[in-house]
């Protein structure tokens, strides 16, 4: 789908290899497009390339959701297509990591393989919008070299060939992610030996996970029962020791140390700091102050046994608010989730229950099961481009609150030429197909491409509903 791009930023690549490679990093906002294209017709296509978008090319984007993997887990697979329908989804690292290391579970309750469970969630996740979130550590790391995350929303993400067409067509072209790539093969049992080694190491660090020696470690700092009482207090405490102007140089040591910062890099970001006369982190580095709070947060509300230190997952659990900047609203089904979220939401935010969310979904499957075969036959983006329901329902509250402009905009529009099709969908392959263009020769703003494609692959069916018309060829 062609759509402009917000500012360019730089991020540090954190592999388990290497943190040395620099890459681009752009930021993907289905708000900023709603409101620079309240109606989208013409040429900007949907959210599919090729042919599935040729049919209609006018197709409103809900807000944009962060989820976790209890919250996908609860859903039927019908459930999950009408998610990824009416949200722009933030998949963050910690969902793939989760997914994967059910490989090395001995057993499972629903009493499926390792590998059944894992093709399931596969199976259910989003896949025509959204898209992966840079891990936090990596953004963590760009902020404090002085190459500042936005906070408001946005999704980084990582990558993009910057291509010019034959026709002279500049821009950005991301390709299928790395992570749908996976999740396409986890949906057919196929996984790589290298990702069973993962999964095992996954669980034996979760296995070796010591809860209660962080207790034990705050309750020597003065942090009980009794000197905090409730986890907005804990909050309290982990916000006032971010924002102190004192001793700054301890508050870089925690971060350093909470999220594992390479020590080769620790000398170059202090020399930034310095050069902007040691701000205060939440000034100096706004994101990576976000990430400490939440860190100390959690440790503190341990040692004030707010927490229970008995729950290894509690340690990942907590890891989903390290995204909550990029996203509109987060759902879960998680306890803690619903307990802490909302500390660390900004007041544009909402944190929805998954279980709530869930009961809409499946109304609205219902719904939509009623309709003729022959209806259903032409797709889900036919059926339903925009929330159905009563307006103080869920979903069509949320995007009252976070995507107003869907009320304004105008029907999709129909291509029923098949000439016209054909001719937009060669357009399509030809910008998407065209060479990269090396750094050297960039000629372009690539801040404000004229055009931004986000190659998907979308599966015709997913679970009762064709995604896309039932006729279309492969």
């Amino acid at each position: 789908a062609s759509r402009p791009t917000s500012s360019r930023r730089k991020a540090i690549r954190t592999g388990t290899s290497s943190m040395a490679t620099i890459k681009s990093m752009r930021l993907i906002s289905a708000s900023a497009w709603a409101k620079r294209e309240p109606s989208r017709s013409g040429f900007g296509i949907s959210r599919l390339a090729g042919e599935e978008c040729a049919r209609s090319i006018s197709l409103d984007m809900g807000p944009i959701a962060l989820f976790d993997k209890s919250f996908l887990q609860s859903l039927s697979v019908d459930e999950s297509l009408w998610f990824d329908h009416y949200f722009y989804t933030n998949i963050c690292p910690l969902f793939y990591v989760e997914t994967l290391a059910d490989l090395d579970k001995s057993s499972l309750p629903s009493g499926r393989t390792p590998e059944q469970e894992v093709a399931i969630i596969a199976d259910k996740t989003p896949e025509t919008s959204g898209g992966p979130c840079i891990h936090h550590r990596e953004l963590c790391v760009a902020d404090l070299m002085g190459n500042h995350i936005p906070m408001n929303g946005q999704i980084p993400v990582a990558g993009g060939r910057t291509v010019r067409s034959s026709n002279g067509q500049s821009g950005v072209v991301y390709d299928t992610s790395p992570e749908a790539q996976a999740f396409s093969r986890w949906q057919n049992g196929e996984f790589k030996d290298i990702e069973r080694l993962f999964a095992r190491g996954w669980r034996e660090m979760l296995s070796n996970l010591d809860l209660p020696a962080t207790t034990s470690r705050m309750n020597v700092l003065g942090i009980d029962p009794k000197t905090c009482k409730s986890l907005e207090q804990a909050h309290d405490i982990a916000t006032a020791i971010v924002r102190s102007r004192e001793k700054p140089f301890d508050q870089m040591a925690l971060l350093f140390s909470f999220i594992d910062i390479p020590h080769e890099y620790r000398s170059r970001i202090l020399h930034e700091w310095s050069v902007d006369q040691y701000r205060p982190l939440v000034e100096y580095a706004p994101y990576a102050a976000h990430v400490l709070s939440v860190e100390l947060f959690f440790q503190i509300a341990l040692g004030a046994h707010l927490i229970s230190d008995e729950r290894a997952s509690s340690r990942v659990d907590i890891g989903y608010l390290f995204y909550l900047p990029f996203c509109m609203i987060f759902t879960s089904s998680d306890k803690l989730h619903r307990r802490c979220a909302s500390f660390f939401l900004r007041a544009d935010q909402d944190f929805v229950w998954g279980m709530d969310l869930k009961a809409e979904l499946h109304r609205i499957n219902e719904h939509f099961l009623a309709y003729p075969e022959v209806e259903r036959e032409r797709g889900a983006l036919h059926l339903a481009r925009q929330p159905i329901g009563e307006d103080d329902s869920l979903i069509v509250s949320l995007w009252d609150r976070h995507a107003p402009n869907w009320r304004k905009n105008s029907k999709p529009t129909e291509l029923k030429n098949t000439e016209s099709e054909k001719a937009l969908v060669a357009k399509l392959r030809e910008f998407t197909d065209a060479p990269e263009v090396h750094p050297s020769q960039l000629d372009f703003n690539v801040s404000g491409p004229e055009r931004l494609a986000i190659n998907r692959k979308v599966r015709k069916k997913k679970g009762s509903w064709w995604q896309v018309p039932k006729d279309l060829e492969n």
